[in-house]
């Protein structure tokens, strides 16, 4: 399943996926990761949930990137169950034109391999009326 958290800049919204990424790690079986853009709240997230930075891949710049490195990870690591990414459209060149191919890879990610989704993204929901409503649920 893919669950986006969508809301304007500054609407809390890191914090929301914080609090839900500490509460995955307390309840599910396998690993939590949590995907951002910089280091800051790093702190904040439990000691069992893996944080990466994105700022430490510079060369992700683009949606297939990021992508693959999502399958890496996977690849990598099959006691993966959720992965949190914060702040989407502040990471490797996503726009709000690319959301709608890109809820669809993490769809297809989601069943092929039982790894549960949750991404925020600056946006309004009208601002994601391409997305296909049926692949994702919306959190607000």
């Amino acid at each position: 399943m893919v669950n986006l958290l969508t809301g304007q800049k500054g609407s809390g919204k890191t914090q929301q996926m914080i609090e839900a990424a500490n509460i995955k790690a307390k309840e599910c079986d396998g690993n939590v990761v949590f995907i951002k853009n910089s280091h800051n709240d790093t702190y904040s997230l439990s000691f069992d949930i893996r944080a990466i930075c994105m700022a430490d891949y510079p060369s992700i710049r683009n949606i297939d990137e990021y992508t693959g490195f999502l399958y890496g990870m996977i690849s990598g690591n099959s006691d993966i169950q959720v992965i949190f990414i914060d702040g989407i459209l502040k990471q490797s060149s996503v726009s709000l034109e690319n959301i709608p191919r890109f809820v669809d890879r993490l769809d297809n990610i989601s069943k092929r391999h039982n790894v549960e989704f949750y991404v925020s993204l600056s946006a309004s929901k009208e601002d994601l009326a391409d997305v296909n409503a049926e692949k994702c649920n919306f959190l607000n």
